[in-house]
């Protein structure tokens, strides 16, 4: 949702360089507007008060340290009661909408602005609109008194409901004049309030009596001159929970790091902040402050050093950080008209081939930058990123596991389904017994039992298993298909398929992406927790495929 809004801003300058920035206000298109005594006069509980009003020529600097010689900078109108009103409470129809993402404490404000126009300034009617913007001609209204949001506050979410986009500036501002209502308070972020001031604007051309205030909603605290955004403090008490537990597993496995992303676009206080509280993170990555990767100094030498020295790290990463690091290519916006950030934790669950094609880009980039660029004069530019004690071991494992796809394909081509199934049914034990020797897994006498009885479970079963492949047909493995020379099979298959040849290709290629999701999830559980889980759930797995096959195939199991 984009606004094209041209924003009566005034500007007012002083002497020694002051600027006001000011807010557009009903007296700029209404002349001669009445005043009112401002109710809070009377009111006893602030009638005592002396100082209570806010002076009209108040502001509030942007810049609080300034030199001596510097001009005095911009400044802002200062939030606060006035002497004087511009309605009088009897003829006040209120209304307050929510927009966009949940933010914690907005019922706590939703309380407080109608005990406020109630109890201080005696406004009795007030609308609550219902499902954001679209609610103001598409649903229905709700009455809010202090009885009615009473105990909200401690409700999380929103009662009024909330939405992206559905700004249709027309049918809102015609709404907000067939309700007869003349003061309309937005809560929402910066979309929501690019989209209050397009809402003002339409009023202004009208001539409408009617008060738009805007309520900035965010949890990134990202707003100058305000001491704090609400909802700010809860996001970084949450943040820490899950630092904690990340920095909890990490602790746990041997050169374990924790990475934990927070929410703040392009501002990294939710970041810094839980950081300082949590003391347990290793490195914090704000959008703020410019960081690379390579290189003497960067974020990689950083972590290498780290994990020889303590064996774990928490890092914490902001949403909007290191977005010069990443690929090109996210340029939308979403529904509120916010630019969509890249994600930084993408690759972590990509697999081939998808994860080949950025892992390329980023090879010939980087390889490309070094010559252009290297870090220091008498430097020069590598072509390889990898130290040889790990690219030694990494391109052995990715032999053995090319070897290990190529001899499953051939055995799954050439060898009877028992046969098969019998061999990847060993595989658990097979994989926990390495595991027991190479990293030192340690195991409890459940984890045993469990190894031995999915073991002889799936071994029994696929010693009985009697649906063997059937001559001349085609395998779904492309190596065991290469190997069998089953291609030239696949044209007459199709033909004699019998729900027709159209519905073969798609069941085919639906059994590719399905094949391609499991490898992918294989190999994602092995990087995410161990080899041992991944041969779990693959053994676990076998029954289920022949449970399957007696569900939809009818086939017949001995007992």
């Amino acid at each position: 949702m984009g606004f094209d809004c041209k924003s009566h801003m005034k500007r007012i300058d002083g002497d020694a360089g002051y600027v006001l920035e000011d807010v557009p206000h009903l007296t700029d298109y209404i002349s001669d507007l009445p005043t009112y005594s401002n109710p809070l006069q009377f009111n006893p509980a602030y009638s005592a008060v002396k100082q209570y009003f806010v002076n009209d020529d108040d502001t509030v600097a942007q810049k609080i340290v300034v030199h001596k010689d510097s001009p005095r900078g911009t400044h802002f109108r200062r939030a606060g009661p006035r002497q004087k009103v511009y309605f009088h409470s009897d003829e006040v129809h209120a209304c307050i909408v929510t927009c966009g993402g949940l933010c914690p404490g907005l019922n706590t404000v939703i309380r407080e602005i109608v005990c406020g126009l109630y109890h201080m300034y005696g406004v009795t009617r007030i609308l609550g609109i219902d499902g954001g913007y679209r609610g103001f001609y598409s649903k229905n209204t709700i009455s809010l008194t202090p009885k009615v949001v009473n105990d909200i506050h401690k409700r999380g979410g929103t009662i009024l409901g909330t939405s992206r986009g559905g700004h249709d500036t027309s049918k809102i501002v015609d709404s907000i004049q067939d309700r007869e209502i003349n003061e309309v308070y937005i809560l929402g972020g910066d979309g929501t309030q690019r989209g209050a001031a397009v809402i003002y604007e339409e009023i202004r051309k009208r001539g409408l009596k009617v008060a738009v205030a805007g309520i900035p909603k965010t949890i990134d605290n990202d707003i100058p001159v305000i001491d704090k955004s609400f909802g700010f403090d809860t996001a970084v008490e949450e943040a820490q929970r899950a630092i904690n537990a990340a920095h909890v597993e990490a602790e746990s496995t041997e050169n374990g790091i924790g990475l934990v992303k927070l929410m703040g676009r392009y501002s990294g206080f939710i970041a810094m902040y839980a950081t300082l509280a949590s003391r347990d993170v290793d490195c914090c990555l704000i959008p703020e402050s410019p960081f690379y990767l390579e290189g003497k100094g960067g974020l990689f030498e950083f972590i290498e050093k780290r994990l020889k020295e303590f064996g774990h790290m928490v890092i914490v990463i902001a949403e909007g950080a290191g977005q010069d690091l990443l690929s090109e290519g996210m340029d939308g916006q979403d529904a509120s008209g916010n630019k969509l950030l890249k994600d930084v934790g993408w690759d972590q669950t990509a697999g081939w081939p998808v994860m080949i094609i950025p892992i390329t880009i980023a090879y010939f980039h980087h390889k490309n930058t070094n010559q252009l660029r290297s870090y220091s004069e008498h430097e020069a530019a590598n072509s390889f990123f990898m130290k040889p004690c790990v690219y030694v071991p990494a391109a052995i494992l990715g032999i053995i596991l090319g070897l290990n796809g190529y001899i499953y394909a051939y055995s799954v081509a050439c060898l009877p389904v028992s046969t098969a199934s019998l061999i990847l049914a060993t595989q658990l034990a097979f994989t926990a017994l390495f595991a027991l020797l190479l990293v030192k897994q340690k195991f409890t006498p459940y984890s045993i039992n469990s190894v031995v009885v999915l073991t002889i479970g799936a071994s029994v079963l696929a010693l009985h298993t009697s649906s063997d492949k059937p001559n001349n047909e085609s395998t779904g493995c492309t190596i065991g298909m290469l190997v069998n020379n089953n291609f030239k099979v696949i044209s007459r298959e199709a033909r004699e398929y019998e729900l027709g040849e159209a519905k073969y290709y798609m069941v085919m290629i639906g059994s590719a992406l399905t094949w391609q999701c499991y490898m992918t999830g294989a190999i994602g559980v092995v990087f995410c927790h161990s080899s041992l889980l991944s041969c779990i759930i693959s053994t676990v797995l076998l029954p289920v495929t022949e449970i399957l096959g007696v569900i939809f195939f009818h086939e017949k199991v001995p007992s």
